[in-house]
């Protein structure tokens, strides 16, 4: 299936959001996500689907479709003002002279009392308002999905007719009511451009992310004479294997590799590590980081569409159109909330009536609690918290794969951290190596004495034959240094673990063995077979328990069974480690190790970082269990970075993942770390938290607004104008609420 993103116009609020989604669900579409904070939808395109059939669709709901994954759907036109703001300024001078009318005595102004002019003055205001409200509405009824513009629609037509009969039946003295009716539409539309203006700011951390996909690059070309050409062109246009030039304080414009040259670089956009890193030949760059000092030329390895600045930004996106279970009740609040506004309206009118004996107040009071009520602030309680916190988190180089990781934070009280690549560096360099051949040794010295003695010692041809090529083999057991590190080279290049990886490099060479077969077991290590089947392996001490009873070293050699050597290698325990243990111990959070390393080894870092408890000598397996036992006691969160860490990584509460981690541990991680180590791990648990705390203090706000508003205005202490603008308000506090995030201590 084909993953769509598509932006869409008029999603103003959660219940339109609501409405999009239940359409395309509908139609039969998957993994429907609309997110009324960025107004972007994610789908799934299922097989044949009309996607054509489906704008025509969301267009009848109401709504329009401006961008599909990213291209414009219609002409790119300059920016224009915002729409609300738009429709604001045409109705607010209208409605203010007609507010002059409820001032009448304190300001006589004789000709606006005639009803004709006040009606003079509703009609544009009227028609605006009904021209966005109006349409939405009905649309909205005709799709069996009524929004939140119904709402305001019936209000302000109530007032709206209401008046028009008063003026038509010259009873106007009583019926004067234009307005309300012009200040409800126009308050309702100011209070979507405060919310629109709002929401645009607890986007602003992705949009500043986003924006810095689009740049200028250096393109390098050459003519006829195989002159060096550079032009300038937009990085949209950059494909796979183009050379470009990038000079000192030019930001990067894809994913590439240096080809030639030397700079020092800033990754703090996509890492949050503002320290420059030095880059040398056929090292990778970031596109969206900037190039501090030096020049150099790279090749493309990345489109901007592909590179891992549009993936974060993506996968941002993604998880904001998420739905942490927090969420569910409110959504389900939303989607028949319009119907029973409208029935309390309703009932509020009739009670009021009989109550008061008068239609004029009652009808006012049920205008009131049309307008006041308002299942926006609702729906924008999680989206607007979220949009902030993932925004925040992305722009310090932490990256939540889903909302639902957000809220688990909350709950987490244990912290489980894997050893080689996380707690330390992974940066390993050889420390020792020995062969184990010293039987070999005397077999050899055997083979030359047994050579000179071979026509004394044997009557027959045969049996000098058989001896012979009995001491063959014998003597082919024999290897050499070169030849050793050329097999524990062909072995290990295979495998990206960081021991594995350190040999390699230390040890490679053009001529590596082919292989028949070879395969790495997660936890024991790698076993290959030649063609002539002999059989290597190079592995833990498990591969090798039988041959020796030393486990003190990293890596063992086998052949057919038998050892033939060792290679120990040294690393280094990350800087930051020991006070991210501490930190996680002031919180009181326990901290586990688990590790496929051997018990000592493990114990000793322990020790140094002050970890709490050690599992140590497990198999990927073996690391699923203990996790799975763990989050039975207590929601568990696990730190790795291997591909035997997966399986684990996957199975705890919140699985993490550092950003140089293979890539099967980052896919299933549920928070990747893209600092080059554990700095932000504080940060990724704060912001989680205190994201959670957020929609908790949105959801309430929200909830006690309409609980104490709605029955405010059925009791007549909230006329509509106040409550229209009440109403507008109510979503911007959430939205200012949320933008603390920002700024909020939350480490």
């Amino acid at each position: 299936m084909e993953t769509m993103n598509w932006k869409v116009d008029g999603m103003t609020c959660a219940n339109c959001a609501l409405t999009i989604s239940k359409y395309l669900e509908k139609e039969g579409l998957k993994n429907v996500k609309a997110n009324p904070a960025s107004g972007e939808v994610l789908f799934d395109l299922v097989e044949n689907t009309d996607t054509a059939k489906l704008e025509e669709g969301l267009e009848s709901l109401g709504y329009q479709v401006a961008e599909r994954n990213g291209v414009s759907a219609k002409p790119v036109e300059k920016k224009k003002m915002n729409r609300f703001l738009r429709y604001v300024l045409l109705c607010a001078p209208f409605t203010l002279v007609l507010m002059l009318h409820m001032f009448e005595k304190i300001i006589h102004i004789h000709w606006l009392m005639n009803p004709w002019v006040q009606l003079g003055l509703c009609i544009p205001v009227y028609v605006i308002g009904m021209s966005f409200f109006g349409r939405s509405a009905w649309k909205s009824i005709r799709n069996g999905m009524p929004n939140m513009n119904v709402l305001v629609a019936v209000g302000a037509t109530a007032a709206f007719v209401y008046s028009l009969y008063g003026t038509l039946t010259g009873q106007a003295e009583q019926y004067l009511f234009y307005e309300t009716a012009a200040t409800i539409i126009t308050l309702v539309f100011l209070g979507n451009y405060l919310e629109d203006a709002s929401v645009e700011q607890t986007q602003r951390a992705l949009n500043s992310l986003a924006k810095s996909q689009k740049v200028m690059a250096n393109m390098i070309a050459f003519d006829d004479q195989h002159h060096e050409q550079i032009f300038p062109v937009e990085n949209t246009v950059l494909h796979t294997g183009d050379l470009i030039l990038i000079k000192s304080g030019e930001q990067i414009p894809a994913d590439c590799k240096i080809l030639w040259g030397e700079a020092t670089v800033n990754e703090a956009i996509i890492t949050g590590e503002s320290l420059p890193l030095t880059k040398k030949q056929k090292d990778q760059l970031i596109g969206g980081s900037i190039l501090v000092d030096g020049t150099v030329k790279a090749q493309v390895t990345a489109t901007a569409k592909d590179s891992v600045l549009s993936n974060i930004v993506n996968l941002v996106k993604q998880a904001q159109g998420e739905k942490p279970p927090v969420q569910q009740l409110a959504d389900k609040i939303s989607a028949i909330f319009v119907p029973i506004v409208l029935g309390i309206a309703l009932v509020t009118l009739a009670v009021n009536w009989i109550v008061i004996k008068e239609f004029t107040p009652a009808l006012m009071r049920s205008i009131a609690v049309l307008v006041i009520a308002c299942p926006c602030a609702m729906g924008l309680a999680t989206p607007a918290a979220i949009a902030v916190g993932l925004g925040r988190a992305a722009k310090n180089g932490v990256l939540f794969r889903n909302a639902k990781s957000l809220e688990l934070f909350k709950n987490i009280t244990q912290v489980v951290f894997d050893k080689t690549g996380t707690l330390t560096t992974g940066n390993f360099v050889l420390a020792d190596w020995k062969m184990v051949n010293d039987e070999w040794s005397k077999v050899n010295t055997q083979h030359s004495a047994v050579n000179g003695q071979l026509a004394n010692s044997y009557a027959t041809h045969g049996e000098r034959l058989q001896t012979a090529e009995s001491l063959t083999h014998h003597s082919s057991l024999s290897i050499d240094d070169t030849e050793f590190k050329r097999i524990v080279y062909s072995l290990e290049k295979y495998s990206n673990h960081p021991i594995a990886a350190c040999i390699a490099s230390s040890w490679k060479t053009n001529k590596d063995e082919r292989w028949a077969s070879i395969e790495e077991i997660k936890g024991f290590g790698m076993k290959a077979v030649t063609k002539e089947g002999v059989e290597w392996i190079a592995g833990s001490y498990k591969a090798a328990a039988a041959e020796t009873k030393d486990e003190t070293h990293n890596v063992y050699v086998l052949r057919n069974g038998k050892l033939v050597g060792w290679v120990d290698v040294k690393d280094e325990v990350r800087a930051e480690a020991k006070s991210i243990v501490q930190y996680l111990k002031s919180k009181n959070i326990k901290t586990i190790l688990l590790s496929g390393d051997r018990q000592a080894k493990s114990e000793a870092i322990a020790k140094q970082l002050g970890i709490d408890e050690v599992i140590a000598e497990q198999t990927p397996e073996q690391k699923l269990e203990v996790i799975e036992r763990l989050n039975k006691i207590t929601p568990t969160a696990m730190v790795g970075d291997g591909i035997n860490d997966a399986p684990a990584l996957a199975k705890a509460t919140i699985g993490i993942s550092l950003s140089e981690a293979s890539q099967v541990a980052m896919q299933t991680a549920d928070v990747v770390l893209m600092n080059h180590g554990l700095k932000n791990l504080p940060l990724s648990l704060g912001l989680g938290k205190h994201t959670f705390i957020t929609i908790k203090q949105n959801l309430f706000w929200a909830f006690c607004y309409n609980i104490v508003a709605i029955p405010v205005a059925a009791f007549g202490l909230l006329t509509p104008t106040f409550g229209a603008l009440v109403m507008g308000l109510s979503d911007v506090v959430l939205a200012i609420n949320s933008v603390r995030l920002f700024v909020k201590r939350v480490v």
